[in-house]
């Protein structure tokens, strides 16, 4: 009786992916004549394209010249517009060229799916004028994000405090950062928020509260040695980062040597991201394999989605010294039936001096066998070799990083794990 049930099934998912192809097929033919318009032209210099009407309700301005002048150019098939509805993300691949420095591949993002990025005319209209729909330009000037105007000296925590992730428990320290670090205006390198155009002043509040993901990038930049992609800068509601390589998930099944070593890198992304000389704990509230990428040349692993990262001032919280400010904090396993699960309190990480989420982030989602992915489980460092399986301290190491038995094992777990993945890295080096 199941394997009828299963065969019917089959066939089914067959017929589905028959008549999807044959729609698809359809729709190039008659569309033939618009598909081949779209190849011929470049997109990426209409201003339509580029929501650049949106402005100052946009992500920036600093890249718009070389969008406008032609000089990136949307790669194969990101030029068909029918291929948008498999572009959920609204993420691109695009080569950009530069007259003494050649070609070469950079990543455009949206920061939104169609919908979202509809959703943030909504809520500002209803903001302004408590309708769905208005004139976006004329109500920006009733919502908070222009009250921040030239007289006002700082950003303050009071003022945008729970925006975002980035911002859920902001120090002055962190939004000094943020404004100086600004890349969206000519002249960066100050924190007074008045130095600010209000245009700048308000792409840079409005990214704050949708998508805070560049100022991550920008403030804490790959140049720095921090493991973010390379923010490259914007036009309308459209970024370009550097594009970093292919994602961590197609390195699943890659020879054992090489996700050794994958494996050893997360970890130590995980460390550095808590525990760091500018006192800021970065906490990862979104890990899974889509959210890393891996570089061809030097083989090192970055983060290419930051758009759910929290981040805590330790100087604040030793100052301030909340309940249980310096009792350490465990994260707890979240063994639930979705993949990439997390369980963590935003209030706890923002009140704890000591926090072991990155390292739980890691072993549970990505490295141990726990991790479930597009169908897949065991993590990264699935089926070992017969000598390593047999030694049983990967595995041990593994499950109490993930899943700790003992109080504070995870952070001892995390610690023997990085150095015991260094040394299997160094030695089938």
């Amino acid at each position: 009786m199941l394997r009828l049930v299963s065969l019917k099934l089959g066939r089914l998912y067959r017929y589905v992916k028959l008549a999807v192809l044959g729609s698809l097929a359809a729709a190039l033919v008659l569309n033939t004549h618009s598909l081949l318009a779209s190849l011929q032209r470049n997109e990426l210099s209409e201003r339509r394209f580029l929501q650049l009407n949106k402005c100052p309700a946009c992500w920036g301005t600093s890249w718009c010249r070389k969008f406008l002048n032609g000089q990136l150019r949307l790669e194969s098939w990101g030029r068909l517009r029918l291929f948008d509805f498999f572009n959920v993300k609204n993420v691109y691949f695009a080569r950009y060229g530069e007259p003494r420095e050649g070609s070469r591949r950079v990543v455009l993002k949206r920061l939104g799916s169609a919908q979202e990025l509809a959703d943030i005319d909504t809520k500002i209209c209803r903001r302004a004028t408590g309708r769905g729909r208005c004139d976006l330009l004329q109500a920006l000037h009733a919502t908070e994000f222009a009250s921040l105007n030239g007289d006002v000296r700082l950003l303050t925590p009071d003022a945008v405090e729970g925006w975002s992730d980035l911002v859920h428990c902001p120090s002055q320290r962190l939004l000094d950062r943020l404004v100086r670090r600004y890349a969206e205006t000519k002249d960066s390198g100050s924190y007074l928020l008045r130095n600010l155009k209000d245009s700048e002043r308000m792409q840079l509040l409005i990214t704050l509260a949708f998508n805070p993901e560049p100022l991550v990038l920008q403030s804490f930049p790959s140049d720095e040695g921090w493991p973010f992609a390379k923010y490259l800068g914007a036009c309308g509601r459209m970024v370009a980062v550097n594009y970093v390589g292919e994602e961590l998930w197609s390195y699943f099944n890659a020879p054992w040597e090489k996700r050794v070593d994958l494996s050893w890198q997360l970890m130590e992304i995980a460390e550095q991201l808590t525990n760091n000389d500018f006192e800021f704990a970065l906490y990862l509230l979104d890990v899974s394999f889509d959210n890393f990428a891996v570089g061809p040349r030097d083989g090192k692993v970055i983060i290419i989605d930051a758009e759910n990262v929290l981040v805590a001032d330790k100087r604040l919280i030793r100052q301030k010294k909340p309940e249980n400010w310096d009792v350490w904090y465990e994260s707890k396993f979240d063994d639930c039936d979705k993949e990439a699960c997390l369980s963590f309190s935003k209030e706890i990480l923002c009140a704890r001096v000591t926090v072991d989420h990155n390292y739980y982030a890691i072993c549970q989602n990505l490295l141990s066998r726990h991790a479930t992915w597009r169908g897949t489980s065991g993590g990264l460092l699935h089926d070992p070799p017969a000598e390593i399986a047999k030694d049983g301290r990967l595995e041990a190491l593994l499950d109490e990083c993930a899943n700790p038995k003992k109080r504070y094992g995870r952070f001892q777990a995390a610690k023997e794990l990085r150095e015991y993945l260094a040394e299997l890295s160094n030695n089938v080096r």
